[in-house]
């Protein structure tokens, strides 16, 4: 197909028209979903009524309600393009149910490739590009007014003769505070009690990882890669969720939390000023996301007097030729100092890892077990890693596809290993191996444990026992990760070799129960013991009144 613009830029933005129904906009739901609460809110500040639906629901539920909100567009928030089958199942749905709506759907994969998302669901009568606030106002407004939404900049759909059409482009919103705060359509997640929620400081991404699409997804639209809002911004409205939410744990989901460079250094210094101005850090502490090579003593020591308690870095790969073809720009030695750096200051290290990358080789699967030991030898967390997929708009997508490698489907994108074996020994280590790394398996409750730990420790002080329960915690966790790291090592080498037995013939699921026991009787016995400490200070921190920290099963 080629791609067709038609019409010219126009901002239509005023809510009242001769419909009466505004937008539905159907997604997950979990942490908040900031991309959800951003085009809520805008759509409220131009007057147009909303409702937002967790994509989960039933689907007769969903069907009722955008029935009963007759609304003039139905957006559908795509976070992850593997769900798409389900998504256009529950759009086949409605339909058939009486559902007129226009519907749009937007998110990373709609953007990038919205010809095979179009054919993918026909159901849909566009998608809206890149960023989506300005977009779905402005189509809700032209719909309810009966006028020509194909004018509305930033769409993309199929003509009669089955062309990709593009109205004209909509650039990234300038300034991120113009935008009104996102509304908070759900109640706030608790860990140990205290609410929890997420914000942003930034959107965008520098950076050009071949596996990640958030940096083509924000250079495929006009304007400024990377956009960071007012320190003072952030900062009051952390604030403002403290006074009216009690939040006390705040996520930012910035994709890159702008740290780089002298932008960064001012940033940094702006926000810490401003958290301890209004007294936040004696209230809050908060997790970003950053790359490796920010990492530095004197910064990070800031951050964290500050109440930053958690580091999460995209490592994924222990080996200099896995971090060249994913595009990382960085060295092993930095990941490792990175990580290093940050124990030393007293901050939680969380990690992503491609254990099998596109370059992955016997050899390098050891090469990276060598690297997740040393980083985790002191038991800090849980071992975890992945294996990197090709998802729709990234560089390695099209570089696969180019070699003739690239399998799969929407749902299950896929590629062959340059040694053709690695494609059985991965479907076989991966179910041998998912109680430790899949859904709820042990090392993910392991790291769970660690994130009350320094939650505990920034928010309650140091409890009896606590210095017992984290060392008797860290020897469990080396010892899980032992479990994990050998097994593969074993494996790997023995399937070189054409030996399959150990992975045909494990019980890991023994030595899994075994640990995930022991990690339950530690955690609930040191709960137990100082319940009634954590609760007082829950209590204290005005006048929560939250759940009873009664022992509880992962």
């Amino acid at each position: 197909m080629s791609a067709v613009v038609l019409g010219t830029p126009r901002h239509r933005f005023a809510g009242a028209g001769a419909h009466p129904g505004g937008a539905v906009i159907v997604g997950f739901q979990d942490q908040g979903n900031l991309g959800m609460g951003y085009l809520a809110s805008t759509l409220e500040k131009f007057d147009h009524p909303v409702e937002l639906i967790e994509f989960r629901d039933p689907a007769d539920v969903t069907i009722e309600r955008v029935l009963a909100a007759d609304p003039v567009v139905v957006g559908f928030s795509l976070i992850f393009q593997f769900y798409l089958p389900e998504y256009r199942t529950l759009i086949q749905r409605m339909r058939a149910a009486g559902v007129t709506a226009h519907f749009t759907m937007g998110g990373h994969y709609p953007s990038l490739c919205p010809e095979e998302v179009l054919e993918l669901v026909p159901e849909l009568d566009s998608v809206a590009l890149y960023e989506g606030e300005y977009t779905l106002v402005e189509l809700t407004a032209a719909l309810r007014r009966g006028e020509d939404w194909t004018l509305v900049p930033g769409l993309a759909w199929t003509d009669d003769a089955g062309e990709l059409v593009h109205s004209p482009d909509r650039g990234l919103a300038e300034h991120l505070d113009d935008l009104p705060l996102p509304m908070r359509f759900k109640e706030a997640e608790r860990v140990l009690g205290w609410p929890t929620l997420p914000l942003l400081a930034s959107r965008g991404c520098a950076r050009r990882c071949s596996f990640c699409s958030i940096h083509t997804f924000y250079r495929g639209a006009t304007g400024k890669t990377v956009r960071v809002r007012a320190a003072a911004k952030v900062a009051e409205e952390m604030e403002m969720l403290a006074d009216t939410q009690n939040v006390r744990i705040f996520l930012f989901q910035d994709d890159d939390f702008p740290l780089a460079g002298r932008p960064g250094q001012r940033f940094v210094a702006e926000l810490t000023d401003e958290i301890k101005r209004r007294g936040l850090h004696e209230r809050a502490i908060w997790k970003i996301s950053c790359r490796a090579e920010y990492i530095e003593p004197e910064m990070f020591a800031t951050l964290r007097d500050a109440g930053m308690y958690l580091v999460y870095m995209g490592l994924e790969s222990g080996s200099a030729e896995g971090l060249e073809v994913l595009n990382k720009q960085i060295t092993t030695e930095t990941n490792h100092y990175a990580v290093a750096t940050l124990k030393s200051l007293g901050i939680l290290v969380e990690y992503g890892f491609m254990l099998f990358d596109p370059s992955t080789s016997f050899g390098s699967i050891r090469e990276n077990i060598t690297f997740l030991r040393a980083i985790l030898a002191d038991g800090s967390g849980g071992a975890v890693f992945c294996r990197m997929l090709p998802y729709g708009g990234t560089p390695i997508r099209e570089r696969l596809r180019a070699e003739g490698r690239l399998r799969g489907d929407v749902k299950y994108p896929d590629y062959d290993f340059l040694d053709p074996r690695l494609g059985t020994y991965h479907s076989l280590l991966d179910a041998a191996v998912s109680p430790w790394i899949h859904g709820a398996g042990l090392s993910h409750q392991l790291n769970w444990a660690w994130h009350e730990v320094f939650v505990i420790r920034r928010l309650v002080g140091e409890l009896p026992g606590l210095a017992g329960f984290e060392s008797d915690l860290a020897g469990l966790t080396v010892r899980s990760n032992e479990v994990l790291f050998g097994f593969v090592e074993e494996t790997s080498a023995a399937f070189e070799t054409g030996d399959s037995r150990m992975l045909l013939r494990h019980n890991l699921r023994e030595p899994r129960r075994v640990l995930g026991d022991e990690l339950v009787e530690l955690r609930n016995d040191f709960v137990a013991d100082n319940q009634d400490a954590m609760l007082d200070a829950l209590m204290a921190t005005d006048g929560i009144h939250g759940p009873v920290l009664m022992p509880q099963v992962f």
